[in-house]
């Protein structure tokens, strides 16, 4: 259910209609299905790694033992701030959720947040199955109603509810089908991005799996299916029956009162009945939960894997008697909850930079996950290894992890995109796009001069397992470890 609907969130839920309004229905569905394709193709690639070496630290560990451990320590920084920036943000955006039915007279915003944050604490301190068990059931709720709205959807347009039949009407007025060419579709891509962005949480969660060999297989060929049914068939319905010059769809985005009112969904749904924003604000606020605690979780663990690795305080690395490991969760918290005061005493420009900071890093991870695969593959046959023998391999190596490194590469020189289109672009709103850009390679950069790091030759690439059960490390021996298919096939 991770795999299925974890990611679904406000990026889906809220910021869909501006990229309608953006490159127009088809332009928007192109974008959404680019990056849909390259994200399959990444995730591929991590589910590979993943299944062959299950490891809660992910692709920063993957990065240090095929690349340079220099690429896997300021993957693991930057990934850890992103997701602890994330929960600030989440908190935040629930407590304005909130005032959608509860005046901030009656109770503050701030106690809201509060509260909202004692709850992801609590869930990440019980278990991780209660992290699972949470998230299970938040991804039930976003997946009924992306099916609702679907269905929903198809009766609207085909003139079944409302009576009016919609058709294809909306992809022959002004700015349809694709609006302002290539350039629109470019500034969509990054909206569908960070819609797409959590996917790879799938492989964190996989080094506490159950059955890692067997499961994390089956949840990756999930994603394809996710991203066809919840995001390309969702943005196709929107664009047909909403126009795209809808004056709502110009101003959404946001995540405020006034946007859940006029999110996409709610803006489909209430064609059939009235009440629909009311649901749709529940369904966000839990989508909120569901990305805070979520995020809680991913920086938990990044942290404590950097730890692990040495690339962090020691003490980040122990766990307790459930597994769960109490300093980084304490320490998560803390940068969490600072980020939060910083935007409530007036520190808004400082929490903006450090949101900035964080957003870029879940497409440098994706960039980090597909050079690794390129790596860990060319590494495993160096090595001896057989391909055909791997429990789980990537599609179409080496043009998937390629693809996905070069679209990556270009959504991540393309944030500054919508800025320099304006006639008097701001130097400081462009410096606040790419700021994590510098921040990331600061950290590569600085690692590799102070520890002498190099490019790991492939025949020094690791790939050993230690947190599988005893059955299961004996198969890697005997099946996949790449040394020992090397001496079968010397022996014969």
């Amino acid at each position: 259910m991770i795999s299925i609907a974890g990611t679904i969130g406000t990026g889906l839920f809220l910021a869909s209609g501006s990229s309608i309004s953006q490159a127009g229905p088809l332009g928007a569905l192109i974008a959404y299905t680019m990056i849909g394709s390259m994200v399959f193709f990444m995730m591929t690639s991590l589910g590979e790694m993943a299944t062959l070496i299950p490891t809660a630290g992910s692709f920063n560990t993957y990065a240090a033992r095929f690349v340079d451990p220099a690429l896997g320590f300021a993957l693991g920084v930057n990934y850890f701030l992103n997701w602890a920036v994330t929960v600030a943000v989440e908190i935040a955006a629930a407590a304005m959720i909130l005032q959608f039915w509860v005046s901030p007279d009656l109770f503050p915003g701030w106690a809201w947040s509060l509260l909202f944050l004692v709850f992801m604490v609590s869930v990440n301190f019980m278990s991780v199955r209660a992290y699972g068990e949470a998230e299970y059931w938040f991804s039930v709720v976003k997946v009924l109603t992306v099916i609702i709205f679907i269905v929903v959807g198809i009766l609207v347009d085909a003139g079944v509810v409302g009576g009016d039949k919609i058709g294809f009407r909306n992809w022959t007025i002004e700015g349809a089908p694709i609006k302002d060419g290539f350039g629109g579709i470019l500034g969509v891509f990054l909206v569908a991005g960070f819609s797409f962005q959590g996917t790879e949480l799938i492989g964190i969660a996989a080094g506490e799996s159950e059955n890692p060999r067997k499961n994390v297989p089956k949840a990756i060929k999930q994603v394809f299916w996710r991203i066809l049914l919840f995001y390309i068939i969702s943005i196709f319905i929107i664009g047909l029956v909403i126009p795209n010059n809808d004056p709502n769809l110009l101003n959404s985005g946001g995540v405020d009162k006034s946007a859940i009112a006029i999110s996409p969904f709610t803006l489909v749904l209430q064609k059939a009945f009235k009440p629909a924003s009311h649901i749709m604000n529940a369904v966000i606020l839990i989508t909120v939960l569901s990305a805070g605690n979520s995020g809680m979780y991913a920086s938990t663990r990044t942290l404590m894997m950097l730890a692990r690795d040495g690339k962090a305080p020691a003490i980040f690395g122990r766990v307790n008697s459930r597994g769960i490991p109490m300093q980084s969760l304490a320490f998560t918290t803390l940068i969490s909850a600072l980020c939060f005061c910083a935007s409530l005493f007036g520190a808004g420009e400082v929490y903006n930079w450090l949101l900035n900071i964080s957003s870029i890093s879940g497409f440098i991870a994706w960039l980090g996950i597909a050079l690794s695969h390129y790596r860990f593959r060319r590494a495993y046959v160096a090595q001896g290894g057989d391909v055909s023998r791997l429990p789980y391999k990537a599609a179409m190596f080496p043009w998937g992890p390629i693809y996905a490194l070069l679209l990556c590469t270009v959504v991540v020189c393309g944030q500054g995109y919508s800025e320099f289109t304006k006639p008097n672009p701001s130097a400081i709103n462009l410096v606040a796009c790419y700021i994590g850009l510098p921040f990331f390679i600061a950290m590569y950069v600085g690692y590799k001069i102070f520890y002498k790091t190099k490019l790991v030759p492939l025949m020094e690439c690791d790939f050993s397992v230690s947190n599988l059960e005893d059955g299961d490390i004996d198969e890697f021996h005997e099946l996949y470890e790449p040394s020992k298919n090397q001496a079968d096939e010397k022996d014969q």
